[in-house]
């Protein structure tokens, strides 16, 4: 009998550890496998994982790293997002209160891309796509608490790019210092799906994110919608570099307060404006600054900087070039005017190449008698090898943009 109950035993045993061990969609294990596989990920991590260099992780639909959640990933670790439209679109997601540890070296860059791509383990990049490919899965999108500023004062929204039914999505707060983890030497590669009329996933999106979180050398190549968005939050990024994105380059909203020290805005004919920079949509006065800019335009552009609903700003150190004869820098609405004459929105030490034929007053638009404003504090160059002001852009010979030649 004893013999029975114990082969009884271990068939149960064996069948309870078969059924937890062929849960393909399993998201609460280590990450780990053998190595040089790939790894699909679906669904929410519910407890902390480390992804490692050694294998290709794939994103099935929206990864989800959940509050009180750490994911770790491996400097040199790729991450390929899985095909699908609108709602079911691929994306890596930190809910508030997760977090992710990401620090990449210029050696061995964290890289996120498309399942179409055909990089592999160790690879810098893969050979069949190039920065036309765009929208072929969304993005990177983290959330926090901190203090966001929309309308009707409410302290919390639902990030765009993620539909209104999911269980997460909501950011902002009252955590000023709130810590979504560490972000470094990130490569950001062919996202942006649109879910909705302007309801699109950015390449990197910063949703109440606070100063606690660490935002350093990133960089988003062919985003088929922004570069990199800020939606509120106060945390302060570090050489930042975008090229080929489909609309803005730099977008912030939602009296984001943080900084923005050392930037690339590289332009093609398909993107929009390299800055598109709005106010508070609340009552909130907070504003935010950057530093050290540089704006390579391309003749097709609209606008190389776009000033909407109430900016509160300083835009400083920032050389512009590239652009065409009808490239402008626009105050879109009364309200930013009114920040302008105040001097809550203010313009220092840039330089600009000009096109042929263009004067410095022609390239300012809907100032309303401010453009003194703007015009005072602007040198006009004849080369951007002269300039003296502007990015560093040294900082990114790491990047897949430096290794196409793009600046």
């Amino acid at each position: 009998m004893k013999t029975i109950k114990n082969l009884l035993f271990l068939l149960a045993f064996s069948l309870v550890a078969f059924n937890c061990s062929s849960d393909d969609d399993n998201t609460t294990d280590d990450g780990g496998g053998d190595e040089n596989e790939n790894i699909v990920k679906t669904g929410i991590l519910t407890a902390n994982e480390t992804w490692t260099s050694d294998n290709i992780y794939e994103l099935d639909g929206k990864v989800v790293v959940n509050e009180g959640v750490t994911l770790t990933i491996e400097p040199g670790t790729i991450i390929k997002g899985g095909q699908g439209l609108e709602s079911l679109a691929s994306a890596l997601v930190v809910d508030q209160g997760g977090k992710i540890i990401a620090n990449g070296t210029a050696s061995a860059p964290i890289i996120m891309t498309s399942v179409l791509d055909n990089i592999e383990v160790g690879q810098a990049a893969g050979t069949n796509l190039d920065q036309n490919d765009t929208g072929l899965w969304g993005g990177l999108i983290i959330l926090g608490r901190a203090p966001i500023s929309v309308s009707g004062n409410v302290g919390t929204a639902q990030i765009e790019g993620i539909a209104a039914n999911e269980p997460y999505g909501q950011y902002g707060g009252d955590i000023a210092d709130d810590n979504s983890g560490s972000y470094k030497y990130i490569s950001v590669r062919h996202g942006g799906i649109t879910i909705g009329s302007d309801n699109e996933i950015n390449g990197i999106t910063m949703g109440g994110v606070g100063t606690g979180t660490v935002m350093e050398n990133l960089e988003v190549v062919a985003n088929a919608d922004d570069g990199f968005e800020w939606f509120g939050g106060t945390v302060n990024g570090k050489n930042f570099i975008t090229w080929a994105h489909g609309d803005d380059g730099l977008d912030a909203d939602q009296a984001w307060s943080g900084t923005m020290d050392n930037a690339l805005v590289i332009q093609t004919s398909e993107s929009g404006s390299a800055l598109e920079l709005d106010g508070p949509e609340g009552t909130s006065t907070n504003g935010y600054t950057m530093t050290n800019i540089t704006l390579i335009g391309d003749a097709a552009n609209e606008h190389f900087t776009d000033c909407r609903d109430g900016l509160i700003a300083n835009l400083n150190n920032v050389l512009a070039y590239g652009f065409g004869e009808n490239t402008t820098l626009r105050f879109k609405d009364e309200d930013s005017v009114t920040e302008l004459a105040a001097d809550a929105l203010t313009f220092s030490d840039w330089e600009i190449v000009l096109p042929a034929g263009v004067a410095l007053a022609d390239i300012v638009e809907g100032a309303e008698g401010n453009d003194a404003k703007f015009t005072d504090n602007v040198t006009t160059i004849e080369s951007a090898s002269t300039a003296t002001v502007g990015a560093n852009t040294s900082v990114f010979g790491w990047t897949y943009t430096a290794s196409q030649s793009a600046f």
